[in-house]
């Protein structure tokens, strides 16, 4: 028995020492050059606590990709650009199509190059370090069948787990004036790209165009077929922001944007002269009010001649047709309680939400608990206040997302060891359906950096039908089944111009007062 248990931890210590020197090979493995299609690459392979493949554009920025669950992380450098042969696949429509094949045969050609030459270090490193350690050739051998078995298990694990559609939701990382270009149109890869090989054509298209202007950037080529709008929430009077949203609305040709609240900190007169940026932007500016904007700072807002100040009103904004509602407190006030008790919140947002005649295509509101209260009267709802950034699809199909601070929580940030991220999304929606398509998350540094992070999202499902809720709340005794019955008279919708009928419920008569 003894003698066993012996065998069991030398074979253990074996297996352990064998891994060990496995990896080492790999680290030193180096890098294999690669072309594919007119880009000169660098292939590597490592070691990673999760699989992923990562393209390095430097210095234009990284696309990251969860292309499978091995622990293993493919980076892919790229290192030059043949631009007669770019410029020849790009302006000559027979090359063009033959691109995807082209593109196929070099990255699998170069990543076998990789595997072999990954697996010959692995070995070696194994055999070595086993080596070393034991002093002995047959435990060395031992080891190099060990690891042999665990690169093959590891390799059979990557190819099993490997995900195509992963290509659909990079993750980017780099300039931000550079990200529009290089990540491409959310919508186009909706609507056009279905496969792995097409995605894989656009992007190198795309670095191809990069890389073939020297001094400026490519101009974004938006998607035609989709109405893009770009989603910021809680400025909270940091001028950062306007830098952001400015940026944003330019390089991702934004048709319009949607602020769910928060502009200001105390909803004061000296304020209003923050808000003025408004109208510099070139593009409508849908606001609700937030728990920290007044009747001052929403009067300011519409002065804006770019501006749409939606307060239980709704208009129709490049083609979408928008419902907002204001907050119904105003918390910078502390001479009166505000009732933030979540259930009351919520009952405020369902009682709005009824009285629609018809389901708008978007729900703007600046707390998630109203949003929820819109589940079932809309297929997409925004919302910011809790300065995290959040999304769920609703049991009725409705989808709440919830943005981040925009401004970093104001300055206000700097009270804390680290700063709130600067965050805002670009929302891609379908001109004929008026159904959400993608989204890009975009995430600075706190109080705002060169550098940005998107992450792409794809609807799984963007015609899923949309239920209403129940009108009853369901008893102990079992579900109450019912359909929401709207009230007599549709909202009024205001074809890119600012309500003038800003209602007020009892509630918000009550903040009035404030």
């Amino acid at each position: 028995m003894k003698y066993l248990k012996s065998r069991w931890v030398v074979s253990a210590a074996v297996v352990f020492v064998a891994a060990v020197g496995a990896w080492l090979g790999i680290f030193l493995s180096g890098t294999v050059a690669a072309k594919i299609g007119p880009v000169e690459t660098g292939m590597s392979l490592r070691p990673a606590w999760k699989g992923e493949t990562i393209v390095d554009a430097s210095p234009l920025g990284t696309l990251t990709f969860r292309t499978h669950d091995a622990p293993l992380r493919l980076r892919i450098s790229l290192e030059n650009i043949d631009q007669e042969q770019a410029k020849a696949l790009i302006e000559d429509p027979r090359l063009a199509d033959r691109l995807p094949a082209i593109l196929e045969r070099d990255l699998r050609d170069g990543l076998a190059m990789l595997l072999v030459r990954s697996l010959l270090s692995a070995g070696a490193g194994a055999l070595v370090v086993t080596m070393l350690v034991f002093k002995r050739p047959k435990v060395g051998l031992m080891g190099l069948l060990a690891a042999s078995v665990a690169l093959a298990g590891t390799g059979i694990l990557a190819a099993a787990t490997f995900k195509p559609d992963s290509v659909l939701e990079p993750r980017y990382s780099g300039l931000v004036a550079a990200a529009p270009s290089l990540v491409g149109s959310a919508g186009e890869i909706v609507t056009k790209f279905e496969s792995y090989r097409a995605q894989l054509t656009k992007l190198v298209t795309n670095v191809s165009k990069l890389y073939d202007t020297v001094r400026d950037l490519p101009v974004y080529d938006a998607d035609p077929g989709s109405i893009r709008v770009l989603h910021v929430s809680d400025i909270h009077l940091n001028p950062i922001a306007w830098n952001v949203i400015r940026s944003m609305t330019d390089q991702f040709k934004v048709d319009f944007i949607v602020d769910t609240g928060d502009i200001s900190d105390h909803g004061s007169k000296p304020e209003n002269k923050f808000v003025e940026e408004i109208g510099k932007l070139g593009v409508p500016y849908v606001f609700v009010r937030g728990n920290h904007d007044s009747d001052i700072t929403e009067k300011a807002v519409a002065r804006n001649k770019n501006a749409i100040v939606l307060d239980d009103a709704g208009a129709e904004v490049n083609g979408l047709r928008i419902y907002g509602l204001g907050d119904p407190r105003f918390t910078p006030d502390k001479s009166v309680p505000a009732d933030s008790d979540p259930a009351r919140l919520h009952e405020f947002g369902r009682s709005h939400a009824v009285r629609q005649a018809a389901p708008p295509d978007l729900v703007a509101v600046h707390d998630p608990t109203i949003a929820r209260g819109f589940s079932g009267a809309t297929p997409m709802i925004l919302a910011g206040h809790s300065h995290e950034r959040s999304t769920s699809v609703l049991p009725t199909g409705s989808r709440i997302l919830v943005q981040g601070s925009t401004g970093g929580a104001g300055l206000r940030a700097l009270e804390h060891p680290e700063p709130t991220p600067v965050q805002a999304s670009v929302l891609y929606f379908d001109k004929t359906s008026k159904r959400l398509q993608a989204w890009d998350d975009v995430t600075l540094g706190g109080l705002g950096e060169q550098s940005v992070y998107i992450q792409r999202h794809v609807e799984e499902n963007p015609g899923r039908m949309i239920s209403p809720e129940p009108t009853n709340a369901p008893s102990p005794a079992g579900p109450v089944t019912g359909t929401v019955t709207p009230a007599a008279g549709p909202p009024l919708w205001h074809e890119g111009q600012s309500s003038p009928m800003l209602q007020r419920s009892p509630t918000e008569d009550v903040r009035n007062r404030m």
